[in-house]
């Protein structure tokens, strides 16, 4: 779909709902109020067309790199794993709470299962938020620390928390009570397939939702099936 000032904010959305992240991120209303013109919506919003264009032109053009993760050096790895998974849950979870909240508020009335998955986002992103901010403040740099002592030949202290083997359980522990708030998230959602005639806003959820999980599997799979099993063997050498 080629984009210009005269097509409505809703006729974009609706052809390709992913822009609606844009639309709502220069506070534009794509969903009821979405009937207008995308040169008034800018104009009421104080955003310049062309750089609103470039963005939603962009959208869809992600960089596919096939990535042979378990050849990487652990802390590329663990600086990845910051970087895109953890940026991206900082990132987009106040969209689907604000997305999660107005369809639960708009349609929980008919579609009663919208106002669960509304209590059930709001429970993983609190956890998530805690859950990264541990891997942050101390597992990841406990993981680094044993890199430098590796490269240097020398031993690493015991920390606190006693061996490696006791954060990483934790971690695996808040990894499936994740992934099986967002298995309950997709049943309840159909698979993530809003009903017909939902509105944006609707769809745009689900959308997000899908994105999200998808996103959550990456980066649960870095974690449990690379960058843990080789942290505590990395451990396990360095008390040799």
């Amino acid at each position: 779909m080629i984009i210009t000032e005269n097509n409505t904010v809703a006729e974009v959305v609706t052809n390709n709902i992913k822009t609606a992240d844009i639309f709502k991120k220069h506070g534009i209303d794509f969903c009821c109020g979405g009937g207008v013109s995308i040169k008034k919506a800018c104009e009421k919003n104080n955003v310049v067309f062309s750089d609103l264009e470039k963005e939603l032109s962009n959208v869809n053009n992600k960089v596919s790199i096939a990535n042979n993760y378990d050849s990487w050096k652990l802390d590329f790895l663990v600086d990845h794993i910051e970087n895109i998974h953890h940026k991206y849950v900082e990132e987009n979870t106040s969209i689907v709470l604000q997305y999660a909240a107005k369809v639960a508020k708009v349609h929980g009335h008919h579609y009663v299962e919208v106002v669960r998955i509304n209590d059930l986002f709001i429970e993983v992103a609190n956890e998530l938020t805690t859950h990264m901010k541990k891997e942050e403040l101390i597992l990841f740099p406990f993981i680094k620390q044993l890199i430098k002592a590796e490269e240097k030949g020398e031993k690493v202290n015991l920390p606190h928390f006693g061996t490696v083997n006791n954060p990483i359980a934790m971690m695996e522990d808040e990894h499936e009570n994740a992934g099986d708030i967002f298995k309950e998230i997709k049943k309840l959602s159909n698979n993530f397939t809003p009903p017909e005639g939902a509105c944006n806003t609707f769809k745009a959820l689900y959308s997000k939702l899908e994105e999200f999980e998808q996103d959550l599997h990456q980066h649960i799979h870095l974690e449990n099936n690379i960058l843990f099993p080789k942290a505590v063997l990395l451990e396990k050498q360095n008390r040799q």
